[in-house]
């Protein structure tokens, strides 16, 4: 019996293939299991046309069989079979597809699509095996033949004995090494956990004994071992089932053996698309953030499969960053995979449905805000900040998507508030969005400068998270209105009091306020009178893009210590401490530039800023009692 030859490209692919191409071993078994699917399928179509066939779906199934003591794995089909031909051709040629070859020859009749695309998905083989068997008769043959290989020193072809139509693989699988543990192939669990991973939704029965602890007959406590022949994949996936079949219980359910997460999924989106693009999907939005959803070990991403196969994990590109928390899987039939299945070939299809999901969740979670307000905002209570996140990154390229699922304190509501329902209710005269930050709601109600909106009857959004103002930057208007902070130099209200009488005001104490000015020249760009506010003596304003708080978080950071707000300490005209700087103007200098220290640092607290020198701030208090 002559050993064939691989040819020297094949020979070089082969030793390539079995180190390289797939990350994961356990992966030869999907390989094979869909080599045998293919097989079923071909006879399948066969029987399309042949009207001798017929074709009776419960008569096909997969079989695989573990032998730990001859240490051999078995997969079994009752598909089309080889000839020895087609055994020289498939498998003598690494990356000759029959099933490729196939399919292009039956493109235009309807029926199952064939999963195996390049022909090298059986060489997986070899990852664990020292010797691949391949025993396969043909459909309308009476001879088999047995195609055997024990890697890139080539194989052999010779007759055989097969009393049904199909193929066998036989893995004579390898000895353990000090690195490697082979014999976990050869094990009932593994195999079922690999089976029910990667293949689980093949469309045909794979069988296998199962070894199972049964009670005995006649005994109330006594139990032993069975071995029975079980199912052990699914076979119609969820996502194939018409929706009107399925109960929320059992998209939970399937929640649940996908271990997407340990809470109950918020709401669902079951998505069929028959277009140029087909793909179905199922996607969950989370109740509960995952513990790691903040940190660097985090992985979005959904489940992809083709053809009811899983080919990944963790599918990143179908899911922006801002939608990150959503959980599922897509399966397509129009994916362009490479030659291990595991990444795909290119990704205008995925640019395709990632597109089309982007806009399912985003009309999902609008669906939801509108028509089930708690569960909308118990969602953004655990994800809201990648929301605003989303806006703020790729300079708001994302605001559009995701300006309208934005939510904020209200100081009116007294209840997180939508920009559609604050906009939808401001009064006439009122030209902006106000807004003001904090560290708590508490804290942002005691701030000096709501004063003056407050007043007016101006709602103000409370921003307590540090994202908040960033992401309000880049979304710089909602519906024509521009975002304005309570703090802003020009908060653009019309006061009772006139401007010119206000400027008249401002330059009749300018001289004080110039000295005040010399005083803090390293601290504050100005000194003026504050027409906002009403009760408090002193507060800080500031001019420019970067905001008090801004300050704070990007200080925080540890490339931006040097980070500062343009700052301007305004003097409430109508406080009893604005009558003692006028007095110490004209009285004590030495009063006036400690006064005005007091006042700078009083509002750094009010701001929940640090004071630049506490030891001269205690000492400047002392000043005051003696």
């Amino acid at each position: 019996m002559a050993k064939k030859q691989f040819k020297a490209e094949s020979k070089r692919l082969l030793e390539m293939m079995i180190n390289s191409i797939y990350s994961q071993r356990e992966v030869f078994l999907r390989e094979l299991i869909s080599n045998s699917s293919d097989a079923i399928d071909k006879l399948y179509y066969k029987a399309l046309t042949d009207d001798s066939l017929s074709f009776n779906k419960d008569d096909y199934y997969i079989k695989i069989v573990p032998n730990k003591e001859a240490r051999t794995l078995t997969i079994s089909d009752t598909g089309i079979g080889m000839t020895k031909e087609e055994l020289e051709t498939n498998l003598g040629t690494i990356a000759k597809s029959g099933s490729l070859a196939f399919k292009k020859e039956n493109e235009a009749k309807d029926g199952f699509d064939i999963i195996g695309q390049f022909g090298v998905g059986f060489y997986a083989a070899f990852m664990v095996a020292d010797v691949v068997t391949v025993v396969s008769r043909a459909l309308g043959s009476d001879e088999a033949y047995k195609w055997e290989s024990k890697g890139a020193d080539g194989y052999t072809i010779v007759p055989t004995e097969k009393e049904t139509v199909g193929t066998d693989i036989i893995l004579t699988i390898k000895e353990n090494t000090e690195e490697d543990n082979y014999d976990e192939y050869l094990e009932e669990y593994r195999i079922k956990s690999i089976v029910k991973k990667y293949s689980d939704f093949i469309r045909y029965p794979i069988k296998m004994d199962v070894t199972e602890s049964k009670l005995k007959e006649g005994s109330e406590d006594e139990y032993e071992s069975v071995v029975e022949e079980k199912v052990i994949n699914s076979m119609v996936p969820i996502w194939k089932k018409n929706k009107n079949e399925l109960s929320t219980e059992d998209y939970e359910n399937f929640y649940q053996e996908k271990h997407y997460g340990f809470d109950k999924p918020l709401t669902h989106l079951h998505i069929n698309v028959d277009g140029t693009i087909r793909y179905n999907a199922i996607l969950f939005v989370p109740e509960n953030i995952p513990f790691d959803y903040y940190s660097e070990k985090y992985e979005k991403g959904l489940e992809l499969y083709s053809n009811g196969v899983l080919i990944m994990n963790k599918c990143a590109d179908l899911l922006p960053d801002y939608f990150s928390f959503v959980k599922g899987m897509v399966d397509s039939e129009d994916l362009s995979l490479n030659i291990s299945r595991e990444m795909l070939q290119h990704d205008r299809q995925l640019k395709v449905i990632a597109k089309n999901l982007n806009k399912k969740i985003k009309n999902e979670l609008q669906s939801l805000l509108k028509n089930d307000r708690e569960k909308y905002e118990t969602f953004f209570k655990s994800f809201g900040r990648q929301l605003k996140f989303g806006a703020y990154s790729d300079f708001g390229a994302n605001k559009e998507v995701l300006q309208d699922l934005l939510l904020f304190y209200s100081s009116k509501e007294k209840k997180l508030v939508s920009l559609d329902e604050y906009v939808s209710r401001m009064p006439e005269d009122q030209k902006f969005i106000y807004y003001a930050t904090g560290e708590s709601i508490d804290r942002i109600e005691k701030m000096p400068q709501t004063e003056m909106v407050a007043d007016k009857g101006y709602e103000i959004l409370y921003f307590t998270e540090d994202i908040d103002e960033f992401a309000i930057k880049m979304i710089m208007n909602y519906k024509e209105k521009e975002f304005k902070s309570v703090s802003s130099g020009d908060l653009g209200i019309e006061e009772s009091e006139s401007q010119e009488k206000s400027e008249t005001k401002q330059n009749e104490h300018k001289e004080l306020f110039e000295q005040m000015k010399k005083v803090l020249v390293d601290h504050v760009k100005d000194v003026r009178l504050s027409k906002r506010l009403k009760s408090h003596p002193v507060c800080l304003a500031s001019e420019g893009d970067i905001t008090i708080e801004m300050e704070k978080v990007l200080r925080a950071m540890p490339d931006n210590k040097d980070v500062k707000a343009t700052k301007i300490l305004e003097i409430n005209p109508n406080h009893e401490v604005f009558e003692v700087l006028k007095d110490a103007f004209t009285k004590d200098q030495d009063k006036l530039e400690l006064y005005t220290k007091l006042l700078y640092n009083q509002a750094l607290l009010i701001e929940g800023l640090p004071i630049e020198d506490p030891v001269a701030f205690t000492n400047d208090m002392c000043k005051v009692m003696v």
